[in-house]
């Protein structure tokens, strides 16, 4: 082995150094890029909260030098022959480029130049490549690049699918008051003071050795460990110390079974729910508050505010009650959200559905648990958390069918004021809060008369398609579920369809532009649930072919069928009952698909009214 070979460097790099003009491989057995939205939403929040915390509105773009750096972590890279190979990072460098393919779009929207291209790709020969280079990626950067949107394809393959995913929770993630002025200092914050270490190897072998030492061996101690050593330091007795130390243990082993950060999630959540009283407000140069520090350092945050947790500083039987009591009942409720979330069940079902189509969870957690007292009996624990996920959901559903985001930068001020008002009441009262909430809400049910299928909704407008199609089928006493429809494990996936086929020639009566029949055939009223294939069997088809085909299918596709009308006492009871307007439609047009939006609408109302509430504020 050559001495070269053998060298293995370490230099701090700034974003700039890192990505100007820089050409890179991904390494075959890193391939993939799997980061998930609360990945992307904890790396958007730090980097922002650490440059807001700087920031000063009389500060000039030359004072961003004087800023605080951020440590984004090691990555490593194999050279070999001239080329430039990721062994670990590739997460984190894939990352950071969706992020300033974002900046570089919102940029141009606030009529800025900054010069953020040469971070993402070259040009040679009039010929694009970019810097973090996958074949496989190409088209989907750069759509991202040139639109800022990508419309998933069915062959898509895992990365490309969520590189478009992460992108679009960027741009959720992104705090409205940097979209200004502000953020040409934030671009030059993000290109010279954020701060990677760079290890190069020039051979394969120590490269490897690297990466697996990296992540085998020599971790710091974790914000978790440094809360845990904090506390049991403040413990008089050895063995309730050791005791202690024991359920410490055993209970972030059981929370890494399902995340390697699930127990910082947990503490996060947990603090901002019970102790947090304040958070940054949305405005040039707020400082962090309760809410932000919690995220980034709660270790150092619950030692600076033990008054607000209702501890005294020497006081040993607190910090013990503290883990036997506080820390044992929010731990089980925490496990009663990641079960509910992964296993569809009756009790915390709209945990379970807001984990499909929800707010981020760093909102969601804190609304899950404020509510709780340590008094509360599991019974309580369950009904008070699946209230608050009903409420999420109701919240969610109708911002989206008005076409209204809910990303967290909008709504964090929002929510958080709620997990306050919510915080350790008792059912009554927060049925009551939830119920106002609702009143209060500028989107109504009505938006569903004009929603429709488009380019970025396609996910939402299958979860709402299916939670309607197994609410309707449950009511008429049918074995059905959300599961089903929305990813059917071991049978046929079910897709979109159109009721009305792709051929404008066959509508002219009734439109004159091709535009106006593409927005009535996207309307919710004209989509169904059908299996795959099935869909693509008769999906061109009149739709007088198609009704006979459609009584063989799940009964809201059903109900467009004169048939399903006769001998079918449970679902006649169900109609009446919840006085829904549905009707067959022997011929489809303009105005069926307005009779279908109104039921569709009334099946949103009877699943997430306020009745709901008003009826659980009669039984407590």
């Amino acid at each position: 082995m050559s001495k070269l070979s053998n060298k293995i460097e370490a230099h701090d790099r700034s974003i700039t150094e890192v990505l100007d003009d820089k050409k890179y491989m991904v390494d075959y057995f890193q391939r993939e890029y799997k980061w998930e939205e609360r990945h992307i939403e904890q790396l958007v929040s730090d980097l922002t909260s650490s440059f807001l915390n700087e920031y000063k509105t009389e500060h000039k773009r030359k004072d961003i030098e004087n800023y605080n750096s951020y440590y984004l972590g090691p990555f490593v890279v194999s050279v070999k022959d001239g080329q430039r190979s990721i062994i670990d990072g590739q997460q984190r460098l894939t990352s950071l480029t969706l992020l300033l393919i974002y900046l570089n779009n919102l940029q141009k929207e606030l009529g800025l130049s900054e010069k953020l291209e040469s971070l993402i790709f070259s040009e040679k020969y009039g010929e694009m490549s970019f810097n973090i280079q996958v074949d496989e990626r190409i088209i989907c950067m750069e759509a991202l690049f040139r639109e800022g949107e990508y419309e998933p394809k069915e062959d898509d393959d895992e990365s490309t699918l969520n590189m478009s995913a992460r992108y679009s929770d960027i741009e959720n993630a992104f705090p409205e008051e940097i979209k200004n002025h502000m953020l040409p200092y934030f671009i030059d914050w993000l290109k010279y003071n954020v701060i990677l270490v760079e290890i190069i190897a020039y051979s394969d072998e120590n490269a490897y050795t690297i990466f697996e030492t990296m992540n085998d061996r020599g971790l710091n101690l974790t914000p978790t460990e440094m809360l845990k050593g904090f506390i049991l330091s403040k413990f008089e007795d050895s063995k309730n110390r050791q005791k202690a130390n024991e359920l410490w243990k055993t209970s972030m082993q059981e929370l890494h079974a399902y995340d390697k950060d699930e127990d910082q999630r947990f503490i996060q959540a947990w603090f901002r729910a019970q102790y947090a009283e304040t958070i940054r407000p949305g405005k040039a140069g707020s400082k962090n508050e309760d809410f932000e520090k919690i995220g980034t350092r709660f270790h150092s945050w619950f030692r600076d505010n033990l008054a607000k947790v209702g501890i005294e500083q020497e006081d040993a039987d607190g910090f013990q009650s503290f883990i036997e009591k506080d820390f044992k009942f929010f731990l089980s409720a925490y496990k009663h959200i990641l079960i509910a979330e992964r296993k569809l069940s009756d009790s915390l079902q709209h945990i379970y559905y807001i984990r499909r189509w929800g707010i981020a969870n760093s909102l969601s957690y804190p609304l899950l648990l404020s509510s709780l007292k340590t008094t509360d009996s599991s019974e309580i624990v369950i009904e008070k958390m699946d209230l608050v996920a009903r409420y999420i959901e109701a919240f969610v559903v109708r911002r989206s069918v008005n076409f209204r985001k809910f990303a967290s930068s909008s709504i964090r001020y929002t929510m958080y004021t709620l997990v306050k008002e919510i915080r350790r009441t008792e059912v009554h009262e927060l049925n009551s809060i939830l119920d106002r909430k609702m009143d209060e809400m500028e989107e109504s049910w009505s938006g569903i008369q004009n929603f429709r299928l488009h380019g970025q909704n396609r996910v939402f407008v299958k979860f709402l398609l299916s939670r309607l199609t197994a609410f309707v089928e449950q009511q008429s006493g049918l074995n059905s579920s959300f599961e089903k429809y929305y990813h059917n494990p071991g049978g046929k996936p079910f897709e979109v369809e159109h009721i009305w086929a792709d051929k404008f020639a066959k509508h002219k009566d009734e439109f004159e532009q091709e535009a106006d029949f593409q927005e009535y055939r996207n309307r919710i009223g004209a989509l169904v649930l059908l299996p795959r294939g099935t869909n693509q069997s008769y999906g061109a088809k009149p739709y007088p072919e198609k009704l006979n085909h459609y009584i063989k299918e799940n009964l809201l596709v059903q109900s467009l069928c004169s048939l399903t009308y006769v001998n079918n006492p449970n679902f006649l009871t169900m109609k009446n009952k919840l006085g829904l307007p549905f009707k067959s439609h022997d011929v489809f047009l303009k105005t069926d698909i307005a009779d279908r939006q109104n039921l569709y609408q009334a099946i949103c109302e009877s699943i997430w009214g306020n009745d709901t509430y008003a009826e659980e504020d009669q039984i407590n």
